[in-house]
């Protein structure tokens, strides 16, 4: 059964831990009245895997990557469905980029390939946020990825599972005019890679984010805007774009 966080406090931040009393988990459909909907898990860290769709590298003009392309945005950026987007004054070009959210379910440091699976909590719909201009000028992506607001998560949590993983398409629509539509197929490296790598040199904790990545046709939005990010049997991710 998908399942929401969420909080009995209307203003409580986003990205609020599941040790706050007042955060609770429910059936997807068993959402208080009143409740403030949170990301659909509590991570330590936000692990993103960057061009691992081919098409994506070569529209951004960009090699393919050879491994994995990792690196991370602070918990801070995590917002929730329905929160929105803040378009920063500090930037002139702001792209969304569906994804792929994968949840951990335990700890895990130097796992195999052959056993990621095993630590394979569920799946969620991710918007990777991204400042484009910022991104190219620092040369790392530090800035240009981690403003607040800059990631979108929800709003379910869908165990593994409970979907059908090689049938799964991100799809990205933009004022409800569809922008990418990309099959988890197309991934350059799979999740149990991902797993591997970023396990090898760093520890996932329960409850930790990975975005895996996003499929060509990402391009820039603006405030006024509003994005979706639909995955079939996983959810529908929608936030509204604002003037910071």
């Amino acid at each position: 059964m998908p399942t929401v966080r969420y909080s009995i406090f209307p203003n409580a931040e986003p990205w609020r831990g599941d040790h706050c009393l007042d955060v609770h988990t429910a059936g997807a459909a068993d959402l208080p009245t009143g409740a403030r909907l949170l990301p659909p898990c509590s991570p330590t860290k936000i692990v993103c895997v960057g061009r691992n769709y081919s098409e994506h590298a070569k529209e951004l003009g960009n090699a393919v990557p050879t491994e994995p392309l990792i690196f991370l945005k602070p918990t801070t950026s995590l917002i929730a469905h329905g929160d929105a987007i803040v378009y920063p004054s500090l930037s002139q070009r702001v792209d969304f980029e569906g994804e792929l959210g994968v949840v951990i379910a335990k700890r895990a440091r130097h796992v195999k390939a052959t056993a990621a699976w095993d630590y394979i909590r569920g799946f969620t719909c991710v918007n990777d946020v991204t400042a484009r201009d910022l991104q190219k000028k620092d040369g790392q992506w530090t800035r240009g990825k981690g403003f607040d607001t800059f990631c979108a998560a929800g709003p379910y949590l869908v165990g593994r599972d409970e979907v059908d993983f090689s049938a799964l398409r991100i799809q990205t629509l933009l004022d409800g005019e569809m922008k990418q539509d990309g099959s988890v197929q197309d991934m350059i490296f799979p999740l149990d890679a991902i797993i591997e790598f970023v396990s090898a040199f760093m520890t996932l904790e329960a409850g930790d984010l990975i975005a895996t990545g996003t499929p060509p046709g990402v391009g820039p939005m603006q405030p006024g805007s509003r994005v979706t990010v639909r995955i079939d049997g996983v959810g529908v991710l929608e936030n509204p774009v604002i003037a910071g």
